[in-house]
């Protein structure tokens, strides 16, 4: 670990990406060698019975604070966030999808609101935020349905809970994911209710996110977790869980 302070850590949540991997990780040591910051790198391997941890040991020659945390627990990716998130030491603390869909260098566009706000997140549907390319139509308006069912469940306002791109100053991270219930892929709903929960101002900044061809997520099937999930989450706030 490089004795330079760190500002900014990357938590990149992993389960079998040795085809996809490359991406944020080439793009993370080009952003590395832009910025005068310290930055830590957390790559953490759940479940994966793929070579990904034998391609993320490969670039420890390349990217000075990387860390990889691999384990045979399939800890689903809100529970490997949680586990770089809790390990973190930067004073703000970002995760990643590992697809790259929102290439590492637009930290930078959440970085600039993070002395305000210490919870920024990435956003393709407010101001300066897009999809690289449309989808189709039918996906867009089940994307902005199901958005406005976590609007009125959970998350009034937030125009986009499911960018996979998320900043937060660290003890607000702390605070907020050590009360995590949801392990799944739809934890992100669960940890911004659990922020607003908790007081912390909620910032949404605009980013370009590239559609990956090859995402596992299935639009019908997870769209119906995810409802079921924030009920859970909506009887966990009834109930005082999260206070």
């Amino acid at each position: 670990m490089s004795e330079k302070e760190v500002y900014l850590s990357i938590v990149v949540p992993a389960h079998n990406e040795e085809k996809r991997i490359h991406s944020i990780l080439n793009d993370i040591v080009k952003y590395e060698g832009t910025h005068d910051f310290g930055v830590e790198i957390i790559v953490v391997i759940n479940g994966s019975t793929d070579k990904t941890a034998e391609i993320v040991n490969g670039y420890k020659s390349k990217i000075e604070n990387l860390i990889v945390v691999d384990t045979d627990d399939k800890l689903g990716k809100g529970g490997a966030v949680q586990k770089g998130m809790m390990m973190a030491k930067g004073k703000f603390i970002i995760f990643s999808d590992a697809d790259n869909s929102t290439p590492i260098a637009q930290a930078d566009k959440l970085l600039k609101f993070a002395e305000d706000f210490p919870v920024v997140i990435g956003s393709r549907y407010c101001k300066e935020g897009r999809l690289a390319k449309p989808q189709p139509f039918s996906r867009l308006i089940g994307g902005r349905g199901l958005n406005l069912i976590l609007q009125i469940l959970l998350t009034p306002g937030i125009k986009d809970t499911q960018c996979g791109f998320k900043l937060f100053e660290r003890e607000a991270a702390r605070a907020i994911f050590k009360r995590e219930t949801v392990f799944g892929w739809s934890f992100d709903v669960e940890i911004l209710a659990i922020a607003k929960i908790l007081g912390y101002k909620i910032k949404e900044a605009g980013v370009i996110w590239y559609d990956n061809p090859h995402s596992a997520v299935h639009p019908v099937k997870d769209a119906l977790q995810m409802i079921s999930d924030a009920w859970r989450v909506r009887l966990n706030i009834l109930e005082g869980r999260y206070k």
